[in-house]
């Protein structure tokens, strides 16, 4: 079966062969990858086509693939990769030296956030810390391979190059049925909240009761403002969030609401701007800063309750990156944007489940760094925030359109808040 854009036979004037293995079918993973390759205007013929009998069993397909110009095959192939699709042709990874810190060799290989495999004297080798759109080093003896960001890379480290030797190994579908059971990035304000809500209740319980898994909470401070910080607290007292996301704003509002009641000078209750309560969270941020860390506040007294209260009874982890509109900043944001990249790195060995709330900056950032293997959710009231992280590469995120309290109050009601 060969076809062309045109749907009529095209020689083309450079090809390759490539192999897809592993549940292609049922996943649409074939289908994607023929689509691909005609929308580039490319062709294909297919060799080989094996599908496997019942779900376990996995398909095979070989496809020779078509082009006009070698740089058009390139092209596809590079397309073509993140779905699976491998050079047949069996020959190890290419790598150059860095030529200097901080600097890729000229024609890097970009990671995507999928499994990623390379091939280093003649076997395959998976690539440990994978995120998307960072590097792959691999070590002097050739026995592993790791990320690495533009930033991390030494002078004369062993940068994989090219795309010889490099496998992406294409997520399947999983057997459970639930939300994230369809991969999709589809955002709309009309879709039903209340199953995905229940899902999201579920898998986090799952977490909690198993000690499978972690739950990441990445959120901004509207979830203080719309009513949403009782219900994160409750969340994160019970045990079902182990790790937080954040940046100076969120802890210094959650604070300013334990200490005078108001989120950016509003009466939380009231709803209206109280008396000088323009300067509250200035005062906040002075008087956590006198006393030297937020865990001292805590433990002093002087926070009892709140989100960052339930995270330093609870021992969660929090990152709090700072932004250029900071004001304080609170003990312990990180103000150098690439550690705080680090930090937030070093944070996710064993997250399983992200929750993305109320904070763009934060949702993107995060989204960057999970690989494509976290069930990961979206929830903004604004609806160019979850689908600006999938048109970032994030496609295994859900998006919910909602605000940030009802989203909160909802799952945390699943979960058992009384609130």
């Amino acid at each position: 079966m060969e076809q062309s854009k045109n749907g009529a036979s095209n020689p083309g004037q450079a090809q390759e062969t490539v192999v897809l293995d592993g549940h292609i079918i049922d996943s649409l993973i074939l289908a994607k990858v023929l689509d691909t390759i005609l929308m580039m205007g490319g062709a294909f013929d297919l060799r080989e086509v094996k599908v496997g009998a019942t779900r376990e069993t996995p398909s095979r397909a070989k496809i020779l693939v078509r082009a006009s110009t070698p740089e058009l095959l390139g092209a596809i192939l590079q397309a073509i990769q993140p779905h699976g699709a491998s050079v047949e042709r069996q020959s190890d990874c290419r790598f150059e030296p860095a030529p200097a810190d901080g600097v890729l060799p000229d024609g890097f290989y970009a990671t995507t956030h999928l499994p990623s495999q390379v091939r280093l004297k003649g076997t395959w080798v998976e690539v440990e810390a994978i995120e998307m759109d960072v590097a792959i080093r691999v070590d002097p003896a050739l026995t592993s391979a790791r990320t690495v960001t533009m930033a991390d890379a030494k002078r004369g480290d062993l940068i994989v190059t090219g795309r010889d030797g490099i496998r992406v190994l294409p997520l399947e579908r999983p057997k459970e049925r639930d939300v994230f059971s369809f991969m999709e990035s589809q955002v709309s304000s009309e879709r039903p909240h209340g199953h995905i809500i229940r899902d999201v209740a579920g898998r986090m319980r799952h977490l909690h009761d198993s000690g499978a898994g972690k739950t990441l909470f990445a959120g901004g401070p509207a979830i203080v403002h719309a009513g949403g910080r009782e219900a994160l607290a409750w969340m994160i007292d019970e045990g079902y969030i182990h790790v937080l996301f954040c940046g100076n704003a969120l802890a210094a509002h959650d604070m300013e609401a334990a200490l005078f009641g108001t989120s950016l000078g509003f009466g939380l209750c009231a709803g209206r701007l109280v008396p000088h309560g323009h300067e509250h969270h200035l005062r906040t941020i002075n008087r956590i800063r006198g006393i030297g860390s937020i865990e001292k506040a805590v433990s002093t007294g002087v926070i009892t309750e709140g989100i960052m209260a339930a995270c330093v009874r609870r021992n969660v982890k929090v990152v709090m990156a700072g932004t250029i509109r900071d004001d304080g900043p609170l003990p312990g944001v990180i103000t150098d944007s690439m550690a705080a990249q680090s930090a937030m790195r070093a944070a996710l060995p064993g997250v399983s489940l992200a929750l993305l709330v109320a904070s763009t900056l934060h949702a993107v950032a995060t989204g960057n760094l999970l690989p494509a293997s976290v069930a990961t959710v979206c929830v903004d009231v604004n609806p160019s925030v979850p689908t600006k992280l999938a048109d970032r590469g994030s496609f295994q995120a859900v998006g919910l359109v909602m605000d940030a309290a009802s989203f909160l109050r909802e799952l945390a009601r699943e979960l058992g808040w009384k609130g």
